[in-house]
């Protein structure tokens, strides 16, 4: 029932149109024009002003022709850069880009597959649950977009992010909770020639600092990262400020909350040890999953995945996902590998048959909770 070509151009449409976070309103335009065609009203939350982007959240919701349980499909419609003129070619069964860009299957392939899956249905008159459809912005950025979503908006009782790596038939069922982290030095300024012995260099005091404290693989749930560093404002000047962003992610908060707080006494015990002064500023970001193998939500996407020749398979991850937001919103919710490859690189790629299955799983997917009521 899967019409290939038409999902082929749909994807190849939706690559083409730029959407790096913050700037998706061309995104949200095709979208909301899609979704007229078929007959459904997307509806735009104010994100996107509360973010200073283009575009806010988009909700669809569709009655159902049958009962079962609400079924929620979440996706995000911005990419990561570079992802401004992306030209897509097929080669060899697989789609990617020219290679100067990203592709963005991430995470348009599950867009192409939920449209798809929609034409699917109006096609063929096929019997469904209430369906609600959640199109995020700014997942990219930590997930912000599925941050300031307003949850009581939803009436889902189950749901799915189409947004992992690996094949489809993968359900994601446990996932980090993280922290995170902004470190500050406040040095002392003077003259790199003349008297630096009357400064404190924030820099240096940063890297004594940074050389104590944990960094990468913690234990087998626990992360953590020193990603950026800034400080200073010339060669001849001795630094008097210095900034790092960093990260924690642990599959269990209590490990989450033990690593933070190591990272946060090793950091200012070092500092101060040097004359400099320190701050440290914590963001929690988003909520572990940790989803039972027998939940409802994961037992219908197994019986799914087995009814279209999948093998499901469950997996633990180390990345969150706006499935992490609708999780702590109360919503049991897994998320779906689709296939797509070598995310966030200019070797970006996934399989036309990946696709196809993916639009075929959330047909699955609605068939099986409709089943199973």
């Amino acid at each position: 029932m899967i019409n290939r070509e038409r999902l082929i151009n749909s994807f190849i449409a939706m690559v083409e149109t730029d959407s790096v976070s913050g700037r998706e309103g061309k995104m949200r335009d095709l979208l909301v024009l899609e979704f007229a065609r078929r007959g459904m009203q997307a509806e735009e939350d104010n994100t996107g002003e509360l973010l200073q982007g283009e575009a806010g959240n988009l909700l669809i919701k569709i009655p159902g022709s049958i009962d079962g349980p609400v079924v929620l499909f979440s996706a995000h419609m911005d990419t990561v850069e570079p992802g401004e003129g992306i030209k897509a070619v097929i080669e060899d069964g697989i789609i990617k880009s020219q290679g100067k860009t990203i592709l963005g299957s991430d995470d348009k392939a599950a867009l192409a597959a939920l449209l798809e899956a929609l034409d699917v249905i109006i096609e063929n008159d096929i019997p469904h649950p209430p369906i609600e459809l959640l199109i995020t912005v700014s997942e990219e950025q930590g997930l912000k977009g599925s941050k300031s979503f307003d949850f009581s908006k939803l009436e889902a009782e189950i749901g799915y992010v189409l947004d992992a790596g690996g094949s489809p038939g993968n359900i994601i069922i446990q996932s980090p909770c993280q922290n995170e982290i902004e470190y500050k030095v406040y040095g002392k300024p003077a003259h790199a020639g003349m008297n630096p012995e009357d400064g404190i260099n924030a820099i240096q005091a940063a890297a004594m600092a940074l050389s104590k404290m944990p960094c990468g693989r913690i234990d087998k749930d626990t992360t953590c990262n020193l990603g950026i560093i800034e400080g200073g404002t010339a060669r001849n000047i001795v630094a008097d400020y210095c900034h790092i962003k960093g990260e924690a992610r642990s599959l269990n908060r209590t490990s989450l909350e033990r690593i933070t707080d190591q990272l946060r006494d090793t950091f200012i015990k070092e500092v101060q040890a040097r004359g400099a002064a320190a701050e440290m500023e914590v963001k929690f970001l988003y909520p572990e999953i940790q989803l039972d193998t027998e939940a409802e939500a994961v037992q219908i996407a197994i019986r799914a995945a087995e009814s279209i020749g999948l093998t499901p398979e469950l997996v633990s991850t180390g990345g969150g996902s706006d499935a992490s937001n609708i999780n702590g919103s109360g919503i049991p919710c897994a998320n779906l590998g689709i296939g797509m490859t070598d995310v966030h690189t200019c070797d970006e790629y996934i399989k036309i048959s990946d696709l196809e299955k993916d639009a075929e799983l959330v047909l699955a997917i609605l068939r099986e909770a409709a089943a199973g009521r």
